[in-house]
C-alpha cells in the first residue's frame, strides 16, 4: 500500500515538472524554425524617412558607479541630436555624480522619494518631462548602446508601439556573470525569439524597451510593484497590444558577477513572478472569453519552475530514483536529457562551450535561489537594488 502511494507522488512529481520542461523543450524547438523575412519592416526601411522624437529614460538609483559612462555612451548616437532628449532620474545619489550630470547635454531629475521603485521614477519623469514625444526607450543606467542604435529603432517604430531589443551580456569575468548572461540568452530565445516566429508577443525584460509614447504614458501610472516590466507587459497583452523582438538591435547590460547580487537579482525576480502570477490569474477566465492568446501564454510563463531549479532538482530526483528504486528512474532520465537538449539549442552556438563549462557552478547559485524561496514575501513591493561592479 505505501509503495503504490509513493509511486502514484512520484508520477504526479513528474507531471508537474515535466510541464516546465515541456514548455522549454517546445519553444527550443520551434527557435530553429527559419525566420521569414518580415516584408513590412523592409518595405518601411525603403521609403520610412521621418525622424521620431524619442525621450530615452534612464531610472538610476544608487547607481554613481555606472551611470556617466552610459549616458556618454549613448550621446554618440547617429541620430540627429534635436530628436532625441536623455533624461536622468537620479534617485539617492551622489551631489559629485549629479554635478557630473548637469555637465552633459541631458535633463536630470532628482526626485526625493521615500521608498524608490523604477515605477516611481519613470512616473516622476513623464510628470516632470515638457515637450513632444513620439517614443520612450527605458535603459538601465549600466546599459550602453551603440551608435545607431535610435536609427535602427526608428524604423521599427513606424511599425510597431512595442518593441523589445536584444539585450546581452557585456561582461563574462566569472563563473556566475557567464551563466547569468547564458540564461539572458535562453530567455532571449526562448521567451521572445521563439514566441514572434509563432505569432505571440515577445516578453520584455526591464530595459532596452520601446514604446510609443502616447502607450507608454497611458500605462506606465499603472505600475505598482517592484517587477514593473512584468506589469507593464500584463497590461499591454490585456490590451492586446504586440510586443516585437529586435535581436538586431543590441543593448549590452552587465550582468551580475558575485552570489550575493545574484541572490538579490534573482529574489527581486521571483517576487515579481509570483506577484505577477497572482495578479493575473483571476483575469485567466475573461481572456480565454476574448481569445487573449497572448495574455494566457504570459500567465503561463510565470507559473514554470525557475530553469536552475529545474536542473538541480531533476538531475537530483534522477540519481536519487536510480539508487532507490532503477525501476522507476528511466523517465526521470528522459526529462533531464530533454531538458539539457532544450537549453543547449537555446543558447547561441557562441556561447555553449564556455556555458556548459560553468555547469558546477549552478548548484551553489541554486541554494541561493532556494533560500530566497524560503524568505520570499509575494506581498513586499518594495524595490531590491542590485549593486554594479564594473
Amino acid at each position: 500500500m505505501i509503495w503504490t502511494i509513493l509511486h502514484i507522488f512520484e508520477i504526479t512529481l513528474w507531471v508537474i515538472i515535466s510541464f516546465s520542461v515541456f514548455y522549454v523543450a517546445f519553444f527550443a524547438v520551434i527557435s530553429l524554425f527559419y525566420e521569414k523575412e518580415d516584408r513590412v519592416a523592409i518595405h518601411a526601411q525603403a521609403l520610412y524617412h521621418r525622424m521620431g522624437r524619442f525621450l530615452i529614460l534612464y531610472p538610476a538609483y544608487k547607481e554613481d558607479r555606472v551611470i556617466i559612462n552610459a549616458v556618454e555612451q549613448f550621446l554618440l548616437q547617429k541620430y540627429p541630436a534635436t530628436h532625441y532628449t536623455v533624461a536622468v532620474i537620479s534617485d539617492h545619489m551622489q551631489p559629485e555624480t549629479n554635478e557630473q550630470l548637469r555637465k552633459l547635454p541631458i535633463t536630470l531629475l532628482t526626485p526625493a522619494f521615500e521608498k524608490s521603485s523604477k515605477a516611481k521614477a519613470m512616473q516622476y519623469a513623464i510628470n516632470q518631462m515638457e515637450g513632444e514625444f513620439d517614443n520612450v526607450v527605458i535603459l538601465d543606467a549600466d546599459n550602453v548602446v551603440r551608435p545607431d542604435f535610435l536609427d535602427q529603432l526608428n524604423v521599427l517604430c513606424s511599425i510597431y508601439d512595442a518593441i523589445q531589443c536584444h539585450r546581452c551580456a557585456k561582461n563574462a569575468n566569472n563563473d556566475v556573470a557567464v551563466l547569468d548572461g547564458a540564461s539572458e540568452e535562453i530567455n532571449n530565445t526562448l521567451f521572445r525569439k521563439a514566441h514572434n516566429r509563432l505569432g505571440l508577443s515577445s516578453a520584455l525584460i526591464g530595459s532596452g524597451m520601446c514604446f510609443s509614447y502616447d502607450l507608454f504614458k497611458k500605462n506606465v501610472f499603472e505600475l505598482k510593484t517592484a517587477g514593473e516590466d512584468r506589469e507593464m507587459e500584463a497590461l499591454l497583452l490585456h490590451q492586446e497590444v504586440f510586443i516585437k523582438y529586435a535581436p538586431d538591435i543590441h543593448v549590452f547590460d552587465e550582468k551580475v558577477s558575485n552570489q550575493d547580487n545574484f541572490q538579490k537579482q534573482r529574489m527581486r525576480w521571483m517576487t515579481a513572478q509570483v506577484q505577477s502570477l497572482l495578479s493575473n490569474l483571476p483575469k485567466i477566465p475573461k481572456a480565454i472569453l476574448h481569445g487573449k492568446v497572448n495574455f494566457i501564454d504570459k500567465t503561463i510563463q510565470q507559473a514554470l519552475i525557475p530553469r536552475s531549479i529545474l536542473i538541480v532538482l531533476l538531475a537530483g530526483i534522477s540519481v536519487m530514483m536510480t539508487i532507490l528504486m532503477p525501476s522507476w528512474c528511466e523517465k526521470w532520465w528522459i526529462l533531464f536529457g530533454i531538458l539539457a537538449l532544450s537549453l543547449f539549442i537555446a543558447i547561441p552556438a557562441p556561447l555553449r562551450i564556455s556555458s556548459f563549462a560553468k555547469v558546477l557552478a549552478i548548484p551553489g547559485l541554486v541554494l541561493r535561489m532556494l533560500k530566497n524561496v524560503l524568505h520570499m514575501d509575494h506581498k513586499n513591493t518594495d524595490f531590491i537594488h542590485t549593486e554594479h561592479t564594473t
